[in-house]
């Protein structure tokens, strides 16, 4: 079943507006839908649709290897009959001879970077081939899709050989939260909104994680069906995602992902937490992360100037990667050996903090469906992110699980999941405003984002001026 993307369809449908072919870049994690954005896409909207996908990296995989299986490919789509070729210029002859000649077409080159792995000259060969091949063919839109979004970004986006070439760049990110449910199916309907969180924030908006989400069992039982079984999707798919995006150069990557499965950190305080100096390598290691859709850096305005704050700071962003480093990892020698015992995530040492950041998480990754419960018009908004106010000699320091800036007014966001939310939540979100220091002439609103049953007295006395139930962000009105 299809759910959702109705904007990223909206922008792929209009590629055929123009008179000219397309080149499309198609980026984002792994399992999160890219593939299957496509060939809806195509589905909809073209005659003739022709998939090539790279194969995974692997030991003995070759250019040649490759190559092969990009002719197999094209033969088995189009009919046609194509030959082994000997380079990459020839196989994308062959490509050019196999489209079809009349009717919209959508060629997708998927897993690019495993495809182009092995020559260094294939981003050439390709710039090539549609300078002087597939560019006139001018009811073609030709995507190219991967995980590894690093070397799309290096080897196209960035690239000084494809200035101008590409009409689309379309970063795929996890589905909202309201569509996520509908992956569920109609039965995640009866599903109390606890239990609707507790599931997504173990699996976030992935859709191939979703899908097996069975509704009619608790969700005690699906996550230990899932991540507690050596059988379980999720019990080995750390492991698997990372060595498909990342092949054999995983040690400083899953380090770095390490140094911060405890919270935020900047670029120098994840090489101090990992025993060395700060360096080229770890920056590029956080931008590997970043475009892998693993890492998100908090790129704030500091709220006292007005301008970006000069230290940024990063995040794991993704919810099932967060869940397997704190409660999968430490356990998989018992689950391989089949002696770990799961009854309940409550039971789990440390859940109920790791519950708090895991629901923060999912609420910062959509802050876009929080700006209309606050009366906020997304087009005025600056910046959007969680914010740490560092103590000086000046002034106190202060943390804000979600700062929101427009122009004249500063958002101050509590996020909260608890089984009972105290009024004591009313005097540290006070305290963090005392202490926040902005633009004079802006204005600082509060709002309390949650999951549980709050104090009375915090509605009674008003003591921020939102509060949003956090069952809302799973509204899909």
């Amino acid at each position: 079943m299809f759910v959702g993307r109705q904007e990223d369809l909206a922008l792929l449908t209009g590629m055929w507006d123009k008179r000219v072919a397309s080149l499309v870049t198609c980026r984002g994690r792994r399992r999160v839908g890219k593939s299957t954005l496509i060939e809806e896409f195509a589905k909809r909207t073209a005659e003739h649709f022709i998939v090539v996908e790279g194969l995974s990296p692997r030991k003995g995989m070759s250019d040649r290897k490759q190559r092969r299986n990009f002719c197999e490919r094209l033969a088995e789509h189009t009919g046609r009959d194509v030959r082994d070729a000997e380079s990459w210029p020839l196989a994308f002859a062959q490509l050019d001879a196999a489209l079809p000649r009349s009717g919209r077409t959508v060629v997708l080159l998927d897993e690019i970077s495993w495809m182009g792995g092995y020559d260094k000259d294939f981003p050439s060969y390709l710039k090539s081939a549609w300078d002087k091949k597939l560019k006139n063919h001018p009811n073609l839109v030709l995507v190219l899709c991967g995980s590894v979004s690093a070397w799309i970004a290096d080897n196209i986006l960035n690239s000084t050989g494809f200035v101008g070439r590409n009409s689309l760049d379309l970063e795929v990110r996890e589905l909202p939260l309201r569509e996520a449910l509908q992956v569920i199916g109609p039965a995640a309907e009866r599903m109390s909104s606890t239990e609707k969180f507790d599931i997504l924030s173990v699996v976030g908006g992935i859709p191939r994680y979703l899908e097996e989400v069975r509704p009619s069992l608790t969700v005690d039982e699906n996550v230990r069906r899932m991540c507690f079984l050596k059988q379980g999707l999720l019990f080995r798919e750390f492991d698997e995602t990372f060595s498909k995006v990342f092949g054999d150069c995983v040690g400083r990557r899953r380090d770095v992902l390490e140094a911060l499965s405890d919270g935020a950190m900047s670029a120098s305080e994840i090489a101090e937490r990992m025993g060395g100096e700060m360096n080229g390598h770890i920056t590029r290691t956080l931008k590997e992360l970043e475009y892998a859709g693993f890492v998100a850096r908090e790129a704030n305005l500091n709220p006292a100037t007005g301008k970006p704050a000069r230290i940024e700071r990063y995040r794991i962003c993704d919810n099932y990667t967060r869940f397997y480093l704190h409660f999968i990892k430490p356990n998989i020698a018992a689950i391989d050996a089949g002696l770990f015992r799961f009854s309940s995530m409550e039971q789990m040492k440390g859940w109920d903090s790791q519950l708090g950041f895991l629901f923060e998480n999912l609420v910062v990754n959509h802050v876009g469906d929080l700006f209309r419960h606050l009366g906020i018009e997304r087009s005025l908004v600056l910046s959007a992110a969680p914010y740490v106010q560092r103590g000086t000699r000046r002034g106190e320091g202060c943390q804000v699980d979600l700062l929101i800036q427009t122009r004249r007014t500063v958002y101050a966001i509590e996020i909260k999941r608890r089984r009972e939310i105290g009024p004591e939540v009313m005097d540290e979100m006070a305290e963090k405003v005392r202490r926040l220091k902005v633009v004079k002439g802006v204005s600082v609103r509060t709002a309390l984002v949650y999951d549980g049953r709050i104090s009375p007295r915090i509605e009674a006395e008003h003591g921020f001026d939102a509060l949003v139930p956090a069952s809302r962000l799973l509204d899909p009105s």
